[in-house]
């Protein structure tokens, strides 16, 4: 726990409130983001970076904590009055300093044009650090302005590590080198169901109850459509945006048929397209694409979607509930949605930035995550079941024999476990993607 200096209002920073009868409080607590080292060796050799990321994931808590970022000049675009000076005169804004954050940037496109000419006067001194809550690289105008000058990292929700303030996990990377963790069984793991439901941004790491978090995600789906959406695109009805929200949610985990949601949903086909890219653009939606190197078998080729936090399409499904949840047909899909956020996590670390991918036959016979880091690759099966069992790893054993090159591959579950399926599959509880081990294990 430590101390900081003032930050930016509530929607920026972490904090805790405690209340009584006689008094009020509030503490800072910031809990270290394990992107933050890249982002600060990213600086020093790269004159501009961009960290993007949702609204609400801690960019701006993340570069008001975190050494270089914190002592450089800070511009907001949040602010009305910085915005216009942005428009009119953006090279007013660094006047006298080298170094300087630059928040919310894709509301001000134009200003980029003015970091290139100060860059280019003098690449060796001037740095820029460009944070925004949208992808920056899918929107047009933008991209094209940073086109191959720029270094870009995702901020994502907090890892369950991250909230618990442990640093990554160093045997993730090893797996590539076909490298298995020596974890002890039984381990012990939290309940997915809980942070299934509550989810992993910052401000809900102090909020008590599924109350308080349905509440959170109320005002944070409401916030993002009437006003974020309302910054990046015209939307004719807000009414079908949000019914394309939750006819997607409820395909978490599924491949994407733009026709079947636009039917479910009641819109156009081309309608649900623009949608689910403006989704993208917000960091909110992801498209995970298929994995099909050049092999005998037949494979889809289609995209699955995911969402940002597991929270979000349980939030927009209804699922409200622990019961409800747990019960739910889409159970499977939301865990593997949390499971998709922590290899997210992981897989930002490692220089270059491996793909993710999910491997599928015509059959059906499916992987849910395939890691590529060059040639090398790691297979992951996500199973909702507290006791993973030999017959659960045969879509891993058919991907070894069609890929006998892959290093290795993780069954991940929801019990306590630690178990050998064949001698390249180790069946591992879910919260081991945040763990070292050895740890001191609650």
């Amino acid at each position: 726990m430590c101390r900081a200096p003032p930050l930016p209002p509530l929607p920026f920073c972490i904090i805790i409130q405690v209340m009584n009868d006689y008094h009020s409080s509030i503490e800072w607590i910031y809990r270290k983001r394990w992107l933050s080292s890249l982002l600060a060796t990213a600086v020093k050799d790269h004159p501009e970076v961009v960290l993007t990321g949702a609204r609400q994931v801690g960019k701006s808590t993340l570069l008001a904590y975190e050494g270089p970022f914190k002592d450089w000049h800070r511009v907001d675009l949040d602010d009305l009055d910085l915005l216009h000076q942005a428009e009119r005169d953006p090279t007013s804004l660094w006047v006298g300093v080298d170094q300087v954050v630059i928040d919310e940037v894709q509301r001000a496109p134009g200003i980029l044009h003015g970091i290139k000419r100060e860059v280019d006067r003098d690449r060796s001194r001037k740095r820029f650090l460009l944070s925004g809550s949208a992808n920056l690289l899918l929107m047009q105008r933008v991209s094209e302005s940073l086109a191959g000058r720029a270094v870009y990292f995702v901020l994502l929700p907090m890892s369950l590590g991250e909230m618990k303030g442990r640093g990554h996990p160093s045997w993730f990377f090893d797996l590539f080198k076909g490298k298995a963790p020596s974890f002890s069984a039984p381990f012990p793991s939290e309940d997915p169901i809980k942070v299934m439901l509550r989810g992993f941004m910052p401000p809900l790491l102090f909020l008590e109850g599924l109350e308080a978090w349905i509440k959170w995600w109320e005002g944070y789906v409401a916030t993002y459509i009437e006003r974020d959406l309302r910054q990046l695109s015209q939307i004719d009805s807000l009414s079908n945006f949000r019914a394309v929200m939750e006819h997607l949610s409820l395909r978490t985990g599924q491949v994407l048929n733009q026709t079947e949601v636009a039917r479910d949903s009641g819109v156009s086909q081309p309608t649900v397209h623009r949608y689910t890219t403006l989704l993208e653009v917000s960091h909110l939606l992801y498209r995970l694409p298929a994995f099909y190197r050049s092999r005998s078998k037949r494979l889809i080729k289609s995209p699955k979607v995911y969402w940002l936090d597991p929270a979000l399409p349980s939030f927009l499904m209804g699922l409200h509930e622990q019961e409800a949840l747990f019960q739910a047909r889409e159970v499977g899909a939301l865990f593997e949605n949390l499971v998709f956020l922590h290899l997210q996590a992981l897989v930002q670390l490692l220089v270059p930035r491996p793909r993710l991918y999910y491997w599928r036959t015509v059959t059906g016979r499916e992987v849910d995550f395939v890691i590529e880091w060059g040639r090398r690759l790691v297979a992951v099966e996500v199973k909702f079941t507290e006791s993973p069992r030999y017959d659960d790893a045969a879509t891993l054993r058919l991907f070894l024999e069609e890929y006998p090159e892959t290093a290795f591959c993780l069954l991940i579950h929801r019990g306590t476990e630690v178990r050998f399926l064949h001698e390249k599959i180790l069946a591992l509880p879910w919260e081991a993607l945040c763990e070292e081990p050895g740890n001191d294990l609650p």
